[in-house]
């Protein structure tokens, strides 16, 4: 990941948000000890997907200017 920081919408904000408290929640439902029965690789890509929405953006913002 490079050095500089995302700057996210205040809904992706709230929609990572989401889907990392989604991600806790799995993992407390999680009956090991040690954990890994539980896919959370679903909402790891949706907050990836955030996440490259909002590398694009400022990249067409860089290129605007």
């Amino acid at each position: 990941m490079s050095s500089e920081r995302l700057r996210l919408t205040a809904g992706e904000k709230t929609k990572v948000a989401w889907y990392v408290a989604r991600m806790a929640k799995r993992g407390l439902a999680d009956d090991r000890q040690n954990g890994g029965r539980v896919d959370q690789s679903d909402l790891q890509r949706k907050v990836e997907r955030i996440e490259e929405q909002a590398r694009k953006r400022a990249e067409r913002a860089s290129k605007s200017k």
